[in-house]
């Protein structure tokens, strides 16, 4: 099925029982048991079913299925935020002494898991000096678990090189975890490119609505962790915490995210409620037409904006010149993200301006909402990190991040129009005074 049929049909099959047509909300907490029997076979993992729903849960198996189908993995398990899924992904192959190669171009709460829990916990992250497939290379050593990469970086908007991280991720015997909630599996599948494991943020693109929050690891089941047995050994030895499974003989290619659940879901509790599940369900089904839309907006917002005198710069992986725009005809298709920054001419005191100026645009840290939403990421998403940090991660003082949204373009303009004019009026009556 093509992924604008998948976000409706797949993963559920109408209820026999019930004929029930939409994915049944089953608020449960637990699932009685037939036996003590069948009870040990399902937490010896021998029988398929469900147990507890901190483990599992049958509105959320849905989901998980439905958004595997749509990434192009074999299984996926969805937590209770973005947030949580980058963390089990990660803690899932990492141990202490270990260590993960990431680009610097991430989202702000990434970069302050990365650089300050992780390396309390015993799990150093080396940060390469760009997201060039080379640059990762050079650090990548014994002890390295994973590489890691945002498909298109937030608030950077930079479009990263997944087949040529894959390859160096491969060549060195280490997986490659994808963050794909920019570009959402409707504009890119990374799996399709080599990424081993893609994460994603249900909350932005995907739920689309603003109101839910929810997080997925998605496993392609194409790592072969049983090759590099000692370097993963979790997967290939004896668990000790879990009577003494060995994960690659029970689940196979599955191995990843069965592990995942088991060991961390299970006992870290992230756990998405089945309500959320079933309203993230609701923005899936639409998610191919509201990226369309997400897309064609931005493509006008992103021209008029370059074309504005009172705006300095404009980063869009859209424009021909733009240093990314080869990557995105390669890994979007030509569709650039509808996450946009830009630089208000006047610098960081007329980009407040501007953000404090719009009227229809939304000020807060969500994106890829509905709504069109506006942030300034140094003074927020990005705030617990040093300039250079920032710097870094491609956050400049005066940058405005927008998210454009599914709004009528002319409205979406009018706003940008009417904020520009008070932030560059603002500023010429302060050079006039001074």
């Amino acid at each position: 099925m093509k992924p604008e049929t998948m976000a409706i049909h797949s993963g559920y099959e109408i209820d026999p029982t019930t004929k029930a047509v939409a994915v049944p909300i089953y608020q449960t907490v637990a699932y009685a048991f037939d036996s003590a029997d069948h009870a040990a076979s399902l937490f010896n993992l021998d029988a398929e079913g469900f147990r507890y729903t901190r483990i599992q849960n049958p509105t959320t198996a849905v989901l998980e299925r439905r958004v595997a189908a749509l990434e192009g993995g074999i299984e996926a398990m969805c937590v209770s935020s973005g947030q949580a899924a980058v963390n089990y992904a990660v803690q899932n192959i990492a141990e202490l002494g270990s260590n993960i190669v990431s680009v610097p171009q991430l989202y702000g709460t990434t970069h302050t898991l990365f650089a300050h829990i992780l390396p309390s916990q015993g799990t150093q992250v080396r940060f390469a000096q760009s997201d060039r497939p080379d640059a990762i290379a050079s650090l990548i050593d014994e002890r390295t678990r994973a590489v890691f990469c945002e498909s298109v970086g937030n608030p950077a908007g930079n479009i990263c090189d997944i087949e040529g991280l894959a390859r160096v991720a491969h060549q060195h015997g280490v997986p490659l975890i994808v963050d794909n909630t920019v570009a959402s599996p409707i504009l890119l599948r990374p799996i399709d490119f080599g990424a081993d494991i893609v994460v994603e943020s249900l909350t932005k693109f995907m739920g689309g609505h603003g109101t839910t929050l929810g997080g997925v690891i998605v496993d392609s089941g194409n790592f072969d962790w049983a090759a590099y047995g000692m370097r993963f050994s979790a997967f290939t030895e004896p668990d000790a915490s879990y009577h003494g499974l060995v994960y690659t003989e029970q689940f196979g290619r599955a191995a990843y995210v069965a592990r995942c659940r088991s060991v961390y879901l299970r006992t870290g509790g992230a756990v998405l409620s089945p309500l959320s599940s079933f309203l993230l369900l609701q923005g899936i089904e639409t998610v191919a037409l509201r990226v369309d839309r997400h897309v064609e907006n931005a493509r006008k917002a992103a021209e008029f904006l370059r074309s504005d005198p009172r705006v300095e710069w404009v980063k869009y992986a859209g424009f021909p010149d733009s240093p990314y725009f080869p990557l995105a005809q390669k890994y979007l298709n030509g569709r650039a993200c509808s996450l946009l920054s830009v630089g208000i001419k006047g610098g960081y005191k007329a980009a407040v301006r501007f953000h404090d100026s719009l009227k229809l645009v939304t000020r807060l840290v969500n994106l890829g909402d509905a709504k069109s939403l506006v942030c300034h990421p140094a003074s927020t998403t990005h705030r617990q990190m040093s300039v250079d940090e920032q710097r870094k991660a491609g956050v400049l003082p005066e940058m405005i991040r927008l998210s454009i949204g599914i709004e009528h373009i002319d409205d979406i303009l009018e706003d940008l129009d009417q904020a520009l004019a008070v932030a560059v009026l603002a500023e010429a009556s302060t050079a006039g005074n001074a």
